[in-house]
């Protein structure tokens, strides 16, 4: 890479009292001490589909790293991201809340961001005594904007990160928007996701000898757009085979461009998964090559479903942006994708590797959602769970322990409210049933903070996931009572995200 002086910049840095400054793992509380905590490492792709990857059907992607991951660990078949776009899925994950309680509605921008108040995972590790490390798109926060002040990845808990605020739009080659703990770096070299494994394998190496902990937050750009793998990755996939297999693949119903001719772009999405698959399998061989395997818990998911095809957008009065022309990710049998509270829009691929506790070659089909990760992160840790906030998620540990575990309570995901014309605003889910709610519609020259304000579901869909796990089924009319009792539920939990919602003066979209 042409930012060659990395390694000696972590040497330097950790050198000068970066993790002296840490507080000891002391701070365990007596009723989880134990010789240290796991290590914690979560890699989050980015608009990975729940059918993209070899160990969930995929019949085209080749990825024998993940796969080997889910051999080792434990895969799991209802998964879920915490939102169905990018920032609230992220910030959803780190803080264990709903994205409407902090104000993300929508992605990044108009003044919504993680705000300062909100606490993270990363900042209860580090205080914990936890090595603490992001790498990757970040996307709560616009940090590289001075007159914003927004916080920066170091402010929520992270004592070394490189990231970007948005994707590689400037190309996955090459990448020139980086910055390190609050410093640009300019452009290095090669893809994104060589980019931020190489940082994460190079501060793993450089941490000095100890009995420390660390948690690694890797989050790469691929498979989003733009899509522009190396040819050596694409050319696997140009070939009569894969155009035989794509009839199998499903596009969570959502319709695909007939207008013109895109068949030739699926080797860069499918070249794409393989490259990341392979960056992947480089981090998970230095953490093999440093003695870090036994003590590691890896998660491995993604944020949301996959991106659909621009031609559908188009036919909702909605951005024409031809670089989704190359989008060929799959929710596998889910319906919907990206955007959608559908099942295709938030059930994502989650494989969990932890050696001694995570049964290897196992399948769960538990429900897991992001909100989880906070609760279950700080009982591994022995940290007490926040008790100032509202937060959503449930410790899942005996999930990972490959025990039974029954939820407390519902599960709900919110759709971006842009888009909320075509896509349901609120699904909740109880058991095995999914109660879809389609919410009154936004005046003409109403403000989006005074409709999220004052809206409320009006009409409802039904599906029974356990007998159509493709939501095919609306079960509504003939089950009035089950539809009465989550809608209840449903009301109640978004009246208080609602209350708790934060008024961003800036938005003044209508």
């Amino acid at each position: 890479m042409k930012n060659c002086s990395r390694r000696k910049f972590l040497k330097m840095a950790l050198a000068g009292g970066t993790a002296a400054a840490l507080p000891s793992l002391g701070m365990l509380s007596s009723c989880r001490r134990r010789s240290r905590p796991p290590n914690v490492i979560i890699f989050l792709a980015d608009d990975l589909g729940y059918g993209d990857l070899g160990c969930y059907g995929n019949p085209i992607n080749k990825t024998p790293h993940v796969d080997r991951l889910a051999s080792e660990g434990t895969r799991f078949t209802d998964f879920h991201a915490a939102g169905t776009v990018c920032s609230p899925a992220r910030a959803s994950l780190l803080t264990g809340r709903h994205p409407y309680r902090m104000g993300f509605y929508y992605i990044l921008g108009g003044g919504a961001h993680l705000r300062r108040e909100e606490i993270t995972i990363a900042s209860l590790l580090r205080d914990a005594g936890y090595d603490t490390c992001f790498v990757g798109k970040w996307h709560l926060t616009d940090f590289d904007s001075p007159e914003k002040r927004q916080p920066d990845p170091g402010d929520h808990g992270f004592t070394h990160w490189f990231g970007t605020v948005l994707n590689a739009f400037d190309g996955p080659e090459n990448p020139g928007k980086f910055y390190r703990n609050g410093q640009p770096v300019g452009q290095v070299g090669g893809w994104y996701c060589d980019a931020v494994v190489e940082e994460a394998t190079d501060w793993l190496r450089s941490r000095p000898e100890s009995d420390r902990p660390f948690f690694l937050f890797v989050c790469s750009h691929e498979p989003h757009t733009p899509i522009a793998p190396p040819a050596k990755y694409s050319d696997m996939f140009d070939n009569p085979e894969v155009e035989r297999l794509e009839d199998r693949i499903q596009y969570g119903r959502v319709p695909r461009r007939d207008d013109k001719d895109i068949e030739g772009n699926k080797k860069y999405y499918y070249g794409t998964v393989a490259q990341l698959d392979a960056a992947f399998g480089r981090l998970m061989a230095a953490v093999d090559d440093l003695g870090h395997r036994d003590e590691t818990l890896v998660i491995f998911t993604s944020d949301n479903g996959p991106e659909y095809p621009v031609n559908f957008m188009e036919s909702q009065g909605q951005w024409d942006d031809p670089i989704r022309d190359r989008c060929f990710g799959t929710p596998g049998p889910l319906r919907g994708m990206k955007r959608f509270t559908y099942e295709g829009g938030h059930r994502v691929p989650g494989i969990v590797r932890w050696p001694g506790h995570a049964p290897e070659g196992a399948v769960n089909d538990a429900l897991i959602n992001g909100t989880d990760f906070l609760p279950t992160l700080c009982e591994l840790a022995g940290i007490r769970v926040p008790d100032d906030r509202t937060i959503d998620g449930e410790n899942v540990i005996p999930l990972l322990n490959g025990k039974p575990f029954d939820r407390n309570n519902p599960v709900c995901w919110s759709a971006p409210v842009h888009e909320y014309e075509f896509v349901p605003p609120m699904t909740l889910r109880e058991g095995n049933y999914i109660l879809v709610a389609w919410f009154n519609d936004k005046e003409s020259d109403q403000l989006w903070m005074d409709w999220i304000k004052t809206a409320g579901p009006e009409r409802y869909e039904l599906y029974d996931l356990s007998r159509d796990p493709g939501q095919d089924e609306d079960l509504s009319a003939r089950m009035p009572g089950k539809v009465e009792e989550l809608s209840a539920k449903m009301d109640a939990l978004w009246k208080d995200i609602q209350a708790e919602a934060p008024v961003w003066p800036e938005w003044k979209a209508k």
